[in-house]
């Protein structure tokens, strides 16, 4: 990355933290802010799918611990120091013992992202030690959405059953509703995209960026040279399984609301969506088609509610089948095209250097 894109991104994370707060109403900047929520799910997916290659489906799961983890903070503080509503109404007495400790906020932040990458590091190190790859890979990750959401659904009285996690009031003791703390949590999130960002594109130049590129293109070759794919993959499955869970603890403070669809199969194809759409391999991609997408598909729904689902799938259709790159590969294509179409500048060429006269004795001879 060359020094003018250094420059446009500090530009752009300037106007991030300080014009937009100021420029878009409440309910625009909330939008934006889960938008780039879904963003850092989009950039750990990328690494994970994009470099490694392998395809989950069901990376909701991860976002879903992450949100509910950080909600069942929001929601004991909340209740004020009483029994969440949703027990009472399941036939609780007591706070169960694994909610006492996320009634402390950082507990709850760390378990958010610590609790989906174990999670996502051991899946992934078991499937690979079992030689599950490809389409095989991808339907057990997809298993595992449809697992998630069941036994969440099914535990009424410790998650709150279909309904979720609501009525989320206060986040640090301050009401969620005001729109000076909307703007800051839009700024935290604004840099948890760039430290996210930053750290997944650190990792895809070093060495083992570049050893996840080999086992996606040719892994039984770097089997042969002597590295063990299962390790590289539960690592970069476990970093992706991370981003997703921060993705989900910064989602349930703005949306206001936990519940089982943040970890269903829905999501999860979605979250494939942005990535193809945005251009898989690239990390700016990523972010830029979870941005993208879910703007469209806000807009769309706003005016034809019942045509935006259509147009999500025909973009993804039309993406794949039109540019197989995503739009940043669309855009990288066409530079390419512009430096062909540009003759390169000629190269002065020293003039021709003439013979040396033949001196008169000679000719006169």
């Amino acid at each position: 990355m060359n020094k003018a894109w250094y420059v446009l991104g500090t530009a752009v994370l300037v106007v991030l933290l300080l014009v937009v707060p100021n420029v878009f109403s409440p309910f625009r900047l909330s939008l934006l802010s889960k938008f780039l929520c879904f963003g850092v799910v989009a950039i750990g997916l990328d690494l994970a799918w994009g470099y490694a290659g392998l395809l989950s489906l069901g990376q909701s799961v991860y976002f879903g611990l992450g949100a509910y983890a950080f909600g069942m903070y929001l929601k004991m503080e909340s209740a004020h120091g009483t029994l969440p509503d949703f027990m009472s109404w399941s036939g609780l007495n007591a706070l169960p013992g694994y909610w006492r400790p996320f009634g402390d906020a950082l507990f709850a932040l760390t378990a958010a992202i610590l609790i989906p990458a174990i999670l996502a590091t051991l899946f992934g190190y078991l499937l690979s030690r079992s030689r599950v790859s490809g389409v095989y890979f991808s339907i057990i990750t997809q298993a595992l959405a449809f697992i998630a959401t069941t036994l969440f659904i099914g535990q009424q009285p410790f998650t709150g059953g279909t309904n979720g996690l609501t009525n989320f009031a206060t986040i640090f003791g301050q009401p969620l509703k005001d729109p000076a703390v909307q703007a800051q949590l839009f700024r935290v999130t604004v840099v948890a995209v760039t430290l996210c960002f930053a750290l997944a594109l650190w990792l895809a130049r070093s060495r083992f960026g570049r050893l996840l590129v080999a086992m996606r293109d040719d892994e039984q070759r770097l089997r042969f040279s002597g590295y063990d794919p299962a390790l590289l993959k539960a690592a970069v499955f476990g970093i992706a399984g991370g981003m997703a869970g921060l993705g989900g603890a910064l989602f349930a403070p703005q949306v206001g609301i936990v519940n089982p669809d943040s970890l269903g199969i829905i999501l999860g194809i979605q979250m494939v969506i942005w990535v193809a759409v945005g251009g898989r391999g690239t990390l700016v991609g990523a972010l830029l088609g979870a941005v993208l997408v879910n703007g469209t598909q806000s807009a769309v729904s706003e005016s034809f509610p019942d045509l935006w689902q259509y147009a999500i799938g025909a973009l993804f259709v039309a993406t794949v089948l039109i540019f197989p790159g995503g739009l940043v590969g669309a855009l990288q294509s066409l530079a390419r095209l512009g430096r062909r179409a540009i003759p390169p500048a000629a190269t002065p060429t020293a003039p021709e250097r003439q013979p040396d006269p033949v001196p008169a004795e000679l000719v006169q001879a």
